[in-house]
């Protein structure tokens, strides 16, 4: 297959200090340390969750702003993606086949994974392990089947609700927006297959969604290029709520999860690439980027114009697939968040209650985990799908609340799992199907990962080619 063609870039003249202070992987790890210094320096302060010093309240007010940031893009994000990657379809030969092997991909993944997280939680026994101190609670936010499938409704065009609240002291009323993603990504489905209904009469329509998609893009990137600082923020915030002590109760628990992360990144993952002839250095150089951003955002929606961009240029999946494969991936594909950290933690809660589960309860954590993974919809958090699971086993959902406290530390390596396989699925299928560049896959990896590539884009499309794909059409061989 042919490699793709692209616009020449400059030489790379920086030297070997100025590389290491713009590489994207030294800034985030620098804010890490940074932001755990920040923190302990808090603490050390007389800082603590209820009681906040100057510093831990900077520290918060970092953090909290760049996730608000990426959440203000996370509607639009959705809505334009998933429009534009069901529109791209049309574009697509053997399109139908490409989104029955893309889902089956997932499955498989998702299968492979439940398995090692139930096969650990028998393993470590965490729940039997758990310390002194731990008390159950309500979980703040519970999920059914039944409620999944009533969410499914939309309630309006954009699925936003408004709540209110009145506080008798101040005698004043407060209003906060929030958003139902899984409302947002029905919406955009319907409209994205009406368009293609429509036919030549929605090409104005589909035109302006792509556009608009760069644009929100463009402002994501932006949000993206400061991901230091807000990992410096969060890190800090984190470690001034929660410390050290309160891991010390659940460390049987947190172990036994990040086990079960790292088996499923740096085994499973490198077995899947190197069994389809690919090369598993280049993999995880391709995908890091995105990988180090999800740790940090802890959102595999935030991350995905990065996810989408390393699978197009680092990993040479057509756009014209990935574009579908993405979004739908950052949606639906949750290795970690669905499959290792439901199937852990509801082993947890039986065992910490002394409720022996039976085999069709553990068969019912798999099919959950396999099926039930639209519910957690790339947000940050998977604690819908952990009562999810919880109420179809019967296991009590106040174990919820033994989990909370160290939930986010949590969340950072389930959602770099997330983002690890949204981006290894379409690479994998498009070598499968014969349409991956594997000249790009295989070319060193030069450049800052936030490079504006927009001077690139336009010489692509000034010649009519792909950024991400060979010069034949999708689907050829």
């Amino acid at each position: 297959m042919s490699t793709t063609a692209r616009a020449q870039k400059a030489p790379d003249t920086r030297g070997p200090v100025r590389k290491l202070l713009t590489s994207f992987g030294f800034q985030i790890l620098a804010a890490l340390v940074l932001g755990i210094a920040g923190g302990l320096l808090a603490r050390q302060l007389g800082a603590t969750a209820d009681n906040p010093n100057g510093l831990s309240a900077t520290l918060d007010t970092i953090g909290s702003s760049y996730v608000t940031l990426l959440r203000a893009a996370v509607v639009p994000l959705i809505f334009t993606a998933i429009v534009a990657s069901i529109s791209n379809l049309r574009r697509v030969q053997n399109a139908a086949r490409l989104a029955g092997q893309t889902l089956l991909w997932f499955a498989i993944t998702a299968f492979i994974a439940v398995s090692i997280g139930i096969a650990l939680g028998l393993i470590i026994q965490p729940g039997s392990k758990a310390g002194d101190g731990l008390e159950p609670g309500d979980p703040y936010t519970v999920g059914t089947w039944w409620n999944f499938l009533l969410g499914l409704i939309p309630q309006n065009f954009l699925g936003l609700g408004v709540s209110s609240s009145f506080d008798a002291d101040a005698g004043a009323v407060s209003s906060s927006v929030s958003f139902n993603i899984l409302q947002v990504i029905v919406v955009a489905a319907a409209v994205g297959i009406a368009a293609l209904k429509a036919g030549k009469k929605a090409e104005p329509f589909l035109a302006f969604t792509e556009s608009l998609l760069k644009v929100i893009q463009r402002v994501l990137w932006w949000i993206i290029r400061i991901a230091p600082l807000g990992t410096f923020g969060l890190i800090g915030a984190a470690v001034v709520e929660y410390g050290w002590e309160k891991l010390a109760s659940l460390a049987w628990f947190a172990a036994a999860i990040y086990i079960g992360l790292a088996l499923v990144i740096f085994v499973v993952y490198p077995i899947l690439v190197k069994t389809h002839g690919l090369s598993i250095k280049q993999y995880f150089s391709g995908v890091w980027p995105a990988v180090q951003l999800a740790f940090v955002s802890r959102s595999s929606i935030g991350t995905l114009p990065l996810t989408e961009r390393v699978t197009e240029r680092n990993l040479g999946v057509p756009r014209s697939y990935a574009s579908f494969a993405v979004p739908f991936g950052a949606t639906t594909k949750m290795d970690g968040c669905a499959a290792i950290y439901p199937a852990i933690a509801a082993i947890f809660v039986a065992q910490f209650f002394g409720i022996e589960l039976n085999f069709v309860q553990y068969l019912l954590i798999v099919i959950v985990s396999v099926v039930g993974s639209a519910a957690t919809a790339g947000t940050t958090g998977a604690t819908v799908m952990l009562t999810l699971t919880l109420s179809t086993l019967g296991l009590p959902l106040e174990g919820v609340g033994l989990l909370l406290a160290i939930d986010p530390i949590l969340d950072m390596g389930r959602t770099a799992v997330n983002v690890a396989g949204q981006a290894l699925i379409p690479t994998i299928v498009a070598k499968r199907e014969g349409i991956l560049d594997e000249g790009l896959y295989n070319a060193p990896r030069e450049g800052l990962p936030f490079a504006d590539d927009s001077d690139a884009d336009d010489a692509d499309e000034a010649t009519g080619t792909d950024a991400a794909s060979a010069k034949e059409p999708v689907g050829s061989r």
